[in-house]
C-alpha cells in the first residue's frame, strides 16, 4: 500500500510542469502566492488605477519576443483524440479542458472561479491553442477575454505554472498598472488593469493527480 502511494506522489511530480528558465529569485514561490503580491503592488497604488490611462499601442514586429517553439503547421500538427475525456460543458483541445465563462469579473475573481472548478485562467503555448482559444471567445458578442498571464516585477507569467515561451503580444500597455493579459478574438493578445472586467478561460487536465 505505501509503495502505491509513493509511486502516485511520483508520478504527479513527474507531470509537474517546467519553471519559466531565468526566474531563480522566484523558483519556490507557488503562482498563487505570486499574485497576492500582484494584488498588494496594485492596491499599493490606488492613485495608478484612477489617474492613468490604459495605453494600448501597436508592437513592432522587432519589440515581440521570439517564441522558443516554432510556429506548428496544422499538416504537422498531431489529430485531436477522438475521445473525449472532459466534463460536460468543456470543450477538449489536446490533453486539457476549457470552458468559457460569459460573465465578466475582474481577472483576481475570474482565477477564484476558474479554482472552484478545479481550473486555472487558461495559458497559451503554441499557436494552434491559441487559435483554439480565439475561436472559444468568438462565440459571444464580445471580443475579448482573460487569460492566465500576469506581470510580477517585469516578469510575464501563467498563473496554472506553464512555461512563458510562446508569445502573440498585438498591443502592450506600458502602465505599470496594466498587469494582466487578455485575449483578442481577431489577432494576438494584450494587457490591461486586472480590475477590468472581461469574461474568461478556464483550462484543467482531466489526468492530474
Amino acid at each position: 500500500m505505501k509503495t502505491v502511494l509513493v509511486l502516485s506522489i511520483l508520478l504527479c511530480a513527474a507531470f509537474a510542469a517546467p519553471q519559466p528558465e531565468g526566474e531563480k529569485t522566484n523558483e519556490a514561490k507557488a503562482p498563487e502566492a505570486a499574485v497576492e503580491v500582484l494584488k498588494e503592488e496594485v492596491v499599493a497604488a490606488p492613485e495608478m488605477d484612477k489617474m492613468m490611462k490604459d495605453e494600448e499601442e501597436f508592437v513592432p514586429e522587432e519589440f515581440v519576443p521570439v517564441p522558443r517553439n516554432a510556429p506548428v503547421s496544422e499538416e504537422a500538427a498531431a489529430p485531436e483524440s477522438r475521445f473525449n475525456f472532459c466534463p460536460d460543458g468543456w470543450l477538449q483541445h489536446g490533453s486539457r479542458c476549457f470552458r468559457l465563462i460569459s460573465t465578466p469579473m475582474s481577472w483576481y475573481r475570474a482565477e477564484e472561479h476558474c479554482n472552484i472548478l478545479g481550473a486555472h485562467l487558461a495559458s497559451a503555448t503554441n499557436p494552434r491553442e491559441y487559435s483554439f482559444l480565439q475561436q472559444i471567445a468568438g462565440i459571444g458578442s464580445s471580443n475579448a477575454a482573460w487569460l492566465g498571464g500576469f506581470n510580477l516585477q517585469g516578469q510575464w507569467m501563467w498563473i496554472d505554472r506553464e512555461g512563458f515561451y510562446y508569445t502573440n503580444w498585438y498591443s502592450y500597455s506600458s502602465s505599470s498598472s496594466s498587469l494582466c493579459s487578455y485575449l483578442r478574438t481577431n489577432n494576438g493578445w494584450g494587457n490591461t488593469n486586472c480590475h477590468s472586467g472581461y469574461r474568461f478561460i478556464c483550462a484543467k487536465n482531466p489526468f492530474k493527480c
